[in-house]
Protein backbone atom coordinates (compact mmCIF):
# COMPACT_ATOMS: atom_id res chain seq x y z
CA UNK A 1 0.00 0.00 0.00
CA UNK A 2 2.83 2.41 0.84
CA UNK A 3 4.43 2.07 -2.62
CA UNK A 4 1.11 2.73 -4.41
CA UNK A 5 0.41 5.81 -2.33
CA UNK A 6 3.92 7.13 -2.80
CA UNK A 7 3.71 6.76 -6.56
CA UNK A 8 0.35 8.53 -6.65
CA UNK A 9 1.49 11.32 -4.36
CA UNK A 10 4.70 11.93 -6.33
CA UNK A 11 3.23 11.53 -9.81
CA UNK A 12 4.61 14.28 -12.05
CA UNK A 13 1.28 15.41 -13.49
CA UNK A 14 -0.19 18.92 -13.75
CA UNK A 15 -2.79 18.19 -11.07
CA UNK A 16 -0.24 16.91 -8.57
CA UNK A 17 2.30 19.68 -9.11
CA UNK A 18 -0.39 22.30 -8.63
CA UNK A 19 -1.12 20.84 -5.19
CA UNK A 20 0.84 21.95 -2.18
CA UNK A 21 2.18 19.32 0.17
CA UNK A 22 -0.37 20.44 2.77
CA UNK A 23 -3.17 19.29 0.42
CA UNK A 24 -1.95 15.71 0.78
CA UNK A 25 -1.92 15.74 4.57
CA UNK A 26 -5.68 15.28 5.16
CA UNK A 27 -6.23 12.16 3.01
CA UNK A 28 -2.98 10.56 4.12
CA UNK A 29 -3.73 11.27 7.78
CA UNK A 30 -7.31 10.00 7.44
CA UNK A 31 -6.05 6.80 5.83
CA UNK A 32 -3.42 6.22 8.51
CA UNK A 33 -5.72 4.20 10.76
CA UNK A 34 -6.60 0.48 10.47
CA UNK A 35 -10.27 0.99 11.35
CA UNK A 36 -10.73 3.78 8.83
CA UNK A 37 -9.13 1.63 6.14
CA UNK A 38 -11.64 -1.13 6.95
CA UNK A 39 -14.48 1.39 6.78
CA UNK A 40 -13.34 2.40 3.30
CA UNK A 41 -13.20 -1.26 2.31
CA UNK A 42 -16.77 -1.85 3.52
CA UNK A 43 -18.06 1.28 1.78
CA UNK A 44 -16.78 -0.05 -1.53
CA UNK A 45 -19.69 -2.50 -1.55
CA UNK A 46 -22.55 -0.42 -0.17
CA UNK A 47 -23.54 2.76 1.63
CA UNK A 48 -24.32 2.69 5.34
CA UNK A 49 -25.61 4.92 8.10
CA UNK A 50 -23.60 5.72 11.21
CA UNK A 51 -25.51 3.24 13.36
CA UNK A 52 -25.06 0.48 10.77
CA UNK A 53 -21.31 1.08 10.57
CA UNK A 54 -21.11 1.16 14.36
CA UNK A 55 -22.85 -2.21 14.39
CA UNK A 56 -20.59 -3.65 11.66
CA UNK A 57 -17.40 -2.70 13.51
CA UNK A 58 -18.79 -3.05 17.05
CA UNK A 59 -17.83 0.48 18.13
CA UNK A 60 -19.82 3.30 19.70
CA UNK A 61 -21.73 5.67 17.43
CA UNK A 62 -19.82 8.72 18.71
CA UNK A 63 -16.51 7.05 17.87
CA UNK A 64 -17.77 6.01 14.45
CA UNK A 65 -19.00 9.56 13.78
CA UNK A 66 -15.51 10.85 14.57
CA UNK A 67 -13.89 8.49 12.07
CA UNK A 68 -16.45 9.33 9.38
CA UNK A 69 -15.94 13.05 9.96
CA UNK A 70 -12.22 12.64 9.30
CA UNK A 71 -12.80 10.55 6.17
CA UNK A 72 -15.38 12.96 4.79
CA UNK A 73 -13.27 16.01 5.58
CA UNK A 74 -10.40 14.39 3.68
CA UNK A 75 -12.61 13.82 0.64
CA UNK A 76 -12.48 10.02 0.93
CA UNK A 77 -16.16 9.57 1.79
CA UNK A 78 -19.29 11.52 0.99
CA UNK A 79 -22.84 11.54 2.34
CA UNK A 80 -26.35 11.41 0.98
CA UNK A 81 -29.60 11.97 2.82
CA UNK A 82 -32.32 9.34 2.55
CA UNK A 83 -35.38 10.64 4.39
CA UNK A 84 -34.27 11.39 7.93
CA UNK A 85 -31.14 9.26 7.65
CA UNK A 86 -27.66 10.09 6.36
CA UNK A 87 -25.73 7.40 4.53
CA UNK A 88 -22.00 7.34 3.88
CA UNK A 89 -20.27 6.01 0.78
CA UNK A 90 -16.87 6.31 -0.83
CA UNK A 91 -16.30 9.54 -2.70
CA UNK A 92 -15.57 9.43 -6.41
CA UNK A 93 -13.28 11.96 -8.07
CA UNK A 94 -13.24 12.30 -11.84
CA UNK A 95 -9.89 11.54 -13.50
CA UNK A 96 -7.77 14.66 -13.74
CA UNK A 97 -9.17 16.26 -10.61
CA UNK A 98 -6.69 17.15 -7.86
CA UNK A 99 -5.99 14.14 -5.63
CA UNK A 100 -7.81 11.77 -8.02
CA UNK A 101 -4.68 9.66 -8.58
CA UNK A 102 -4.01 9.48 -4.86
CA UNK A 103 -7.60 8.51 -4.11
CA UNK A 104 -7.68 5.82 -6.78
CA UNK A 105 -4.37 4.35 -5.60
CA UNK A 106 -5.61 4.30 -2.02
CA UNK A 107 -8.93 2.65 -2.93
CA UNK A 108 -7.17 0.08 -5.11
CA UNK A 109 -4.96 -0.87 -2.17
CA UNK A 110 -7.87 -0.90 0.28
CA UNK A 111 -9.84 -3.20 -2.01
CA UNK A 112 -7.12 -5.83 -1.60
CA UNK A 113 -7.80 -6.06 2.12
CA UNK A 114 -9.51 -9.22 3.31
CA UNK A 115 -12.34 -8.25 5.63
CA UNK A 116 -12.70 -10.14 8.88
CA UNK A 117 -15.43 -12.77 9.14
CA UNK A 118 -17.40 -10.80 11.75
CA UNK A 119 -17.46 -7.73 9.49
CA UNK A 120 -18.67 -9.75 6.51
CA UNK A 121 -21.33 -11.38 8.70
CA UNK A 122 -22.72 -8.03 9.87
CA UNK A 123 -22.73 -6.63 6.31
CA UNK A 124 -24.64 -9.67 5.09
CA UNK A 125 -27.13 -9.37 7.97
CA UNK A 126 -27.84 -5.72 7.18
CA UNK A 127 -28.29 -6.50 3.49
CA UNK A 128 -30.70 -9.30 4.39
CA UNK A 129 -32.70 -7.01 6.67
CA UNK A 130 -32.97 -4.34 3.98
CA UNK A 131 -34.05 -6.88 1.37
CA UNK A 132 -36.62 -8.35 3.75
CA UNK A 133 -38.11 -4.92 4.44
CA UNK A 134 -38.41 -4.23 0.72
CA UNK A 135 -39.93 -7.63 0.02
CA UNK A 136 -42.47 -7.20 2.84
CA UNK A 137 -43.51 -3.85 1.40
CA UNK A 138 -44.23 -5.32 -2.02
CA UNK A 139 -46.01 -8.32 -0.54
CA UNK A 140 -48.31 -5.99 1.41
CA UNK A 141 -48.80 -3.45 -1.37
CA UNK A 142 -48.82 -5.47 -4.59
CA UNK A 143 -52.39 -4.44 -5.41
CA UNK A 144 -51.61 -0.76 -4.81
CA UNK A 145 -48.13 -0.66 -6.28
CA UNK A 146 -49.06 0.57 -9.75
CA UNK A 147 -51.04 3.53 -8.41
CA UNK A 148 -48.22 4.42 -6.01
CA UNK A 149 -45.54 4.09 -8.68
CA UNK A 150 -47.58 6.20 -11.08
CA UNK A 151 -47.32 9.08 -8.63
CA UNK A 152 -43.63 9.28 -9.58
CA UNK A 153 -43.11 7.86 -13.07
CA UNK A 154 -45.69 5.69 -14.78
CA UNK A 155 -44.65 3.19 -17.45
CA UNK A 156 -45.98 5.28 -20.38
CA UNK A 157 -43.59 8.06 -19.35
CA UNK A 158 -40.48 6.02 -20.11
CA UNK A 159 -41.69 2.83 -21.81
CA UNK A 160 -41.45 4.12 -25.39
CA UNK A 161 -37.96 5.53 -24.81
CA UNK A 162 -36.77 2.22 -23.34
CA UNK A 163 -38.21 0.41 -26.35
CA UNK A 164 -36.39 2.76 -28.72
CA UNK A 165 -33.15 2.32 -26.80
CA UNK A 166 -33.59 -1.44 -27.03
CA UNK A 167 -34.15 -1.22 -30.80
CA UNK A 168 -30.96 0.82 -31.18
CA UNK A 169 -28.83 -1.49 -29.02
CA UNK A 170 -26.46 -3.80 -30.90
CA UNK A 171 -26.68 -7.33 -29.50
CA UNK A 172 -24.79 -10.57 -30.17
CA UNK A 173 -28.10 -12.33 -30.76
CA UNK A 174 -31.76 -12.09 -29.80
CA UNK A 175 -32.18 -15.49 -28.22
CA UNK A 176 -32.74 -14.62 -24.55
CA UNK A 177 -33.81 -11.46 -22.73
CA UNK A 178 -34.13 -11.05 -18.98
CA UNK A 179 -36.30 -8.50 -17.22
CA UNK A 180 -35.56 -7.93 -13.56
CA UNK A 181 -38.60 -6.79 -11.57
CA UNK A 182 -41.23 -6.85 -14.35
CA UNK A 183 -43.83 -5.20 -12.10
CA UNK A 184 -47.18 -5.25 -13.86
CA UNK A 185 -45.63 -6.84 -16.93
CA UNK A 186 -45.99 -3.83 -19.23
CA UNK A 187 -42.60 -4.31 -20.91
CA UNK A 188 -42.84 -8.08 -21.37
CA UNK A 189 -44.75 -7.84 -24.71
CA UNK A 190 -41.95 -5.60 -26.06
CA UNK A 191 -39.34 -8.19 -25.14
CA UNK A 192 -41.44 -11.16 -26.23
CA UNK A 193 -41.69 -9.74 -29.77
CA UNK A 194 -37.96 -9.16 -30.08
CA UNK A 195 -36.47 -12.25 -28.44
CA UNK A 196 -37.03 -15.97 -28.82
CA UNK A 197 -37.23 -16.46 -25.07
CA UNK A 198 -37.83 -14.07 -22.16
CA UNK A 199 -37.19 -14.60 -18.45
CA UNK A 200 -39.05 -12.46 -15.90
CA UNK A 201 -37.39 -12.41 -12.46
CA UNK A 202 -38.93 -11.06 -9.26
CA UNK A 203 -38.31 -11.78 -5.57
CA UNK A 204 -41.95 -11.10 -4.56
CA UNK A 205 -44.43 -13.82 -5.47
CA UNK A 206 -47.33 -11.37 -5.38
CA UNK A 207 -45.68 -9.07 -7.92
CA UNK A 208 -44.72 -12.02 -10.12
CA UNK A 209 -48.37 -13.10 -10.15
CA UNK A 210 -49.37 -9.70 -11.55
CA UNK A 211 -46.82 -9.85 -14.36
CA UNK A 212 -47.78 -13.47 -15.14
CA UNK A 213 -51.45 -12.48 -15.39
CA UNK A 214 -50.54 -9.64 -17.78
CA UNK A 215 -48.49 -12.00 -19.93
CA UNK A 216 -51.35 -14.50 -20.06
CA UNK A 217 -53.80 -11.75 -21.03
CA UNK A 218 -51.46 -10.66 -23.84
CA UNK A 219 -51.11 -14.23 -25.09
CA UNK A 220 -47.36 -14.37 -24.53
CA UNK A 221 -46.10 -17.95 -24.80
CA UNK A 222 -42.31 -17.43 -24.68
CA UNK A 223 -42.02 -15.94 -21.20
CA UNK A 224 -40.66 -17.89 -18.23
CA UNK A 225 -41.23 -16.61 -14.68
CA UNK A 226 -38.65 -17.13 -11.95
CA UNK A 227 -39.19 -16.32 -8.28
CA UNK A 228 -35.87 -15.20 -6.82
CA UNK A 229 -33.30 -12.43 -6.71
CA UNK A 230 -30.41 -11.63 -9.04
CA UNK A 231 -28.07 -13.84 -7.01
CA UNK A 232 -30.18 -16.85 -8.03
CA UNK A 233 -29.57 -16.30 -11.75
CA UNK A 234 -26.41 -18.40 -11.64
CA UNK A 235 -28.41 -21.28 -10.16
CA UNK A 236 -30.85 -21.06 -13.07
CA UNK A 237 -27.96 -20.77 -15.54
CA UNK A 238 -29.37 -17.64 -17.14
CA UNK A 239 -27.07 -16.19 -19.81
CA UNK A 240 -28.91 -13.33 -21.48
CA UNK A 241 -28.21 -11.35 -24.61
CA UNK A 242 -30.01 -8.40 -23.05
CA UNK A 243 -31.11 -7.52 -19.53
CA UNK A 244 -33.68 -4.82 -18.80
CA UNK A 245 -34.31 -3.33 -15.37
CA UNK A 246 -36.99 -0.62 -15.22
CA UNK A 247 -37.52 1.40 -12.03
CA UNK A 248 -36.22 -1.41 -9.81
CA UNK A 249 -32.80 -0.40 -8.53
CA UNK A 250 -34.03 2.22 -6.06
CA UNK A 251 -35.87 -0.59 -4.25
CA UNK A 252 -32.76 -2.75 -3.80
CA UNK A 253 -30.47 -2.73 -0.75
CA UNK A 254 -27.18 -3.12 -2.65
CA UNK A 255 -27.14 -1.79 -6.23
CA UNK A 256 -23.48 -2.73 -6.73
CA UNK A 257 -24.29 -6.38 -6.02
CA UNK A 258 -27.13 -6.18 -8.55
CA UNK A 259 -24.76 -4.86 -11.21
CA UNK A 260 -22.28 -7.64 -10.47
CA UNK A 261 -24.95 -10.36 -10.58
CA UNK A 262 -26.33 -9.06 -13.86
CA UNK A 263 -22.89 -8.76 -15.38
CA UNK A 264 -22.34 -12.46 -14.65
CA UNK A 265 -25.71 -13.24 -16.29
CA UNK A 266 -24.84 -11.36 -19.50
CA UNK A 267 -23.36 -13.05 -22.55
CA UNK A 268 -20.19 -11.43 -23.93
CA UNK A 269 -21.25 -8.43 -25.97
CA UNK A 270 -24.63 -8.39 -24.23
CA UNK A 271 -26.34 -5.22 -23.03
CA UNK A 272 -27.80 -4.07 -19.73
CA UNK A 273 -30.48 -1.37 -19.97
CA UNK A 274 -31.28 0.39 -16.71
CA UNK A 275 -34.09 2.89 -16.19
CA UNK A 276 -34.35 4.59 -12.83
CA UNK A 277 -34.80 7.86 -11.01
CA UNK A 278 -32.21 10.58 -10.81
CA UNK A 279 -31.35 11.83 -7.36
CA UNK A 280 -34.28 13.65 -5.66
CA UNK A 281 -35.34 14.92 -2.24
CA UNK A 282 -38.94 13.68 -2.12
CA UNK A 283 -38.94 11.89 1.24
CA UNK A 284 -42.55 10.68 0.91
CA UNK A 285 -41.51 8.22 -1.81
CA UNK A 286 -39.79 6.04 0.79
CA UNK A 287 -42.97 5.40 2.77
CA UNK A 288 -45.42 5.31 -0.14
CA UNK A 289 -43.44 3.42 -2.75
CA UNK A 290 -41.02 1.29 -0.72
CA UNK A 291 -38.00 3.20 -2.01
CA UNK A 292 -34.67 2.45 -0.34
CA UNK A 293 -32.86 5.06 -2.43
CA UNK A 294 -34.04 8.54 -3.35
CA UNK A 295 -32.79 8.14 -6.89
CA UNK A 296 -29.19 8.05 -8.06
CA UNK A 297 -26.54 10.34 -9.41
CA UNK A 298 -25.45 9.37 -12.95
CA UNK A 299 -21.95 8.79 -11.57
CA UNK A 300 -23.37 6.10 -9.26
CA UNK A 301 -24.37 3.92 -12.19
CA UNK A 302 -21.12 4.62 -14.02
CA UNK A 303 -19.06 3.58 -11.00
CA UNK A 304 -21.07 0.45 -10.21
CA UNK A 305 -21.02 -0.65 -13.84
CA UNK A 306 -17.27 -0.20 -13.99
CA UNK A 307 -16.87 -2.24 -10.78
CA UNK A 308 -18.97 -4.98 -12.41
CA UNK A 309 -16.78 -5.01 -15.52
CA UNK A 310 -19.28 -3.30 -17.83
CA UNK A 311 -18.63 -0.57 -20.38
CA UNK A 312 -20.88 2.46 -20.57
CA UNK A 313 -22.98 3.12 -23.67
CA UNK A 314 -25.68 5.71 -24.36
CA UNK A 315 -27.52 7.78 -21.76
CA UNK A 316 -30.88 9.54 -21.94
CA UNK A 317 -32.50 11.77 -19.33
CA UNK A 318 -36.22 12.54 -19.15
CA UNK A 319 -37.51 15.46 -17.07
CA UNK A 320 -41.03 14.92 -15.67
CA UNK A 321 -43.64 17.55 -14.91
CA UNK A 322 -43.82 16.49 -11.26
CA UNK A 323 -40.18 17.47 -10.70
CA UNK A 324 -38.67 13.98 -10.96
CA UNK A 325 -36.14 13.02 -13.61
CA UNK A 326 -35.60 9.58 -15.12
CA UNK A 327 -32.31 8.29 -16.50
CA UNK A 328 -32.04 5.58 -19.15
CA UNK A 329 -28.59 4.00 -19.21
CA UNK A 330 -26.98 1.47 -21.51
CA UNK A 331 -24.05 -0.75 -20.53
CA UNK A 332 -22.23 -3.53 -22.39
CA UNK A 333 -20.32 -6.60 -21.31
CA UNK A 334 -17.02 -6.68 -23.18
CA UNK A 335 -16.35 -9.50 -25.58
CA UNK A 336 -13.45 -11.76 -24.69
Amino acid sequence: MTNSLALAAKADTPSSTELGSESLVAPLKAAADPLRLEILAVLAQNSYGVSELARIFDVGQSGMSHHLKLLTGAGLTTTRREGNSIFYRRAMLAPGQPLADLQQALFASVDQLELRTDIRTQCAAIASERASASQQFFAANADKFRAQQDLIASFPVYGEQVSQLLNNTPLPSRHLALEVGPGQGEFLPVLAKRFSHVVALDNADEMLAHSRASADAAGLVNVEFILGNTASLAEHRVLADCIVMNMVLHHTPSPLDIFKDLSEALAPGGALLVTDLCRHEQDWARANCGDLWQGFEPADFTGWAREAGLNEGQSLYIALRNGFQVQLRQFFKPTI
